[in-house]
């Protein structure tokens, strides 16, 4: 069984090899995705049973040992953020089909799009997976190399642009990587990251610290730690709907999940907390200063993106079982909602032609179905009880009071803080897009930004300079607006099972705490 490890990494990457196999062929592309992501999930479920029930599993690829070969190992952690990860990106991938992501038509889908998303979910696999720092750094480089042509789809002005600046900060992040990695390898002689856990307290101090800080230096560039994610802003929004859902679901989040591993298993202890919480508070004040400042729907999620970043790296800081506990679990509960919301954001865009607050309007009563699908993620972002935002926020404002640290205090009240504007940023959304009437309402209702009624198609040129389907009909298009639903569905689902999935985050994070199960799990008997 412990075989099923290394299919999440290898499905996705066969079917993408298919794909472009069947490049002329729209259905079969569709089939193969939802085939293998469908497959991934089941197999991700399974994982989760099994590393829940029997601990840590691993395999050595092609039979290696861990010291010499490639290990993958799904414990508690990997293989929750497998599964969550996986659903998100299934549900993405069926809103692209409804959308449409083309080259020369709406029924003829971009022959690249569909291998480039499951190269994607296969490099998001494989960091997650990955039992050595070099293959984590593959993982990260097949999923960046995959981003890079998403981003750029369709080629216009804006997505190139802010893709040269995403794909320039994201080799500089892989550089610092590459030198990380070699520093590692010369200080303790290997990259596994069972056998690093062993060695690296042999290290000086200073060795130790700097090693460290390399590391974190680089995961926070990827995960867009204040002040290292001012390019993130600029570079999502301007991608097509679903593109920028699954990067904002998962893309950070892999950088968060690299802290966390690293945190516990190769350097634990709190010689670096002082400036992790420091960078917390940063991040939670200062990105949501952003978007309470914006007046575009997307840039406003991109904001509050990097704000709710802080909330996982404050669990990751404070280093106690409740604050890893309480950061898994935001993990999940972030990546559910923020897709969610950017998958929002682009059926609004694809109604009214703009996501710009200045020009919406009236959509709670021309699509109330629209208005639902906003309003229940925005307050779940937001921290509304009951929702699973609610639960995720208590849990480490619970692990903020435990030390009774001054520093730690300041991050709770950050917290409390940023949960506040968040909710008044998103409420200023809600009220100028859905609530008060749009400018033209007692006109013959405009057809940007209007919320028409009118029936009918047209496409308008939006801010970006690309060209957009604008369905004004009442209803929203089926094949986006029905997994939006289901996402929005498993958002609050979350809430549900809010209590044995805490009981998983918890035993997770007993877990990484331990680390012998997971050491033990790679090197077995070798060790």
């Amino acid at each position: 069984m412990t075989q099923l490890v290394l299919l999440p990494v290898i499905l996705p990457l066969l079917g993408a090899g298919l794909c472009l196999a069947f490049g002329r062929s729209a259905r079969a592309q569709r089939i193969i995705s939802v085939a293998v992501l469908v497959t991934v999930v089941g197999v991700a479920a399974t994982l989760l049973y099994r590393a829940d029930t029997y601990g840590p599993q691993a395999v050595g690829v092609g039979g290696w040992p861990a010291q010499i070969g490639i290990s993958l190992v799904a414990d508690r952690l990997s293989a929750l953020l497998l599964l969550v990860s996986t659903i998100v990106t299934l549900c993405v991938l069926l809103y692209s089909f409804g959308q449409g992501i083309i080259e020369f038509g709406r029924d003829t889908p971009l022959s690249v799009f569909h291998p480039t998303f499951l190269v994607l979910s296969g490099g998001v696999s494989a960091a997650f997976l990955s039992a050595d720092l070099f293959n984590l750094f593959v993982g990260f480089e097949v999923l960046l190399a995959s981003s890079y042509v998403l981003i750029t789809l369709g080629a216009t002005e804006a997505r190139v642009r802010a893709g040269t600046i995403y794909i320039i900060v994201g080799l500089i992040s892989s550089m610092l990587f590459l030198v990380s990695i070699a520093c590692i390898y010369a200080a303790v002689g290997t990259v596994n990251l069972a056998e690093m856990s062993e060695r690296m307290g042999d290290l000086p101090a200073s060795v130790r610290l700097a090693l460290q800080l390399l590391l974190l230096l680089t995961f926070a560039i990827k995960a867009a730690v204040f002040p290292l994610s001012a390019w993130l802003p600029d570079s999502y929004p301007t991608a097509p709907a679903p593109v920028t859902a699954v990067f904002a679901g998962l893309l950070t989040k892999v950088g968060i999940y690299a802290m966390i591993r690293t945190q516990t298993l190769v350097f634990p202890g709190d010689s670096l907390r002082t400036l992790l919480l420091v960078a917390a508070i940063l991040t939670m004040v200062i990105g949501i200063l952003g978007a309470v400042a914006q007046s575009d729907i997307k840039r406003l999620l991109s904001f509050t993106l990097v704000s709710h970043i802080g909330y996982m790296l404050f669990g990751i800081a404070l280093g106690s079982e409740l604050g890893y506990s309480g950061a898994i679990f935001y993990v999940i509960h972030h990546i559910t909602v923020q897709t969610a919301l950017f998958l929002v954001a682009g059926l609004i865009e694809y109604r009214t032609g703009t996501t710009s607050l200045s020009r919406l309007g009236g959509l709670a009563r021309s699509s109330p179905v629209l208005a639902m699908l906003f309003f229940v993620p925005a307050m779940n972002l937001a921290g509304i009880p009951p929702f699973s935002g609610f639960l995720g926020k208590l849990a480490l404002l619970q692990a903020g009071s435990a030390p009774q640290d001054a520093l730690a205090y300041v991050g709770v009240g950050a917290a409390v803080a940023t949960s506040l504007l968040t909710l008044y940023a998103v409420a200023k959304a809600w009220n100028r897009a859905f609530w008060q009437p749009s400018e033209d309402a007692e006109g013959a209702a405009g057809p940007a930004g209007s919320g028409s009624l009118h029936h009918g198609r047209t496409t308008t040129v939006n801010e970006e300079g690309t060209t957009v389907a604008q369905a004004t009909e009442l209803r929203l298009p089926r094949g986006m607006a029905v997994p939006t639903l289901a996402l929005v569905g498993f958002s609050v689902a979350l809430t549900i099972v809010a209590g044995p999935l805490l009981g998983i985050t918890d035993r997770a994070a007993d877990e990484l705490v331990e680390r012998t199960p997971y050491v033990q799990a790679v090197l077995g008997d070798d060790q």
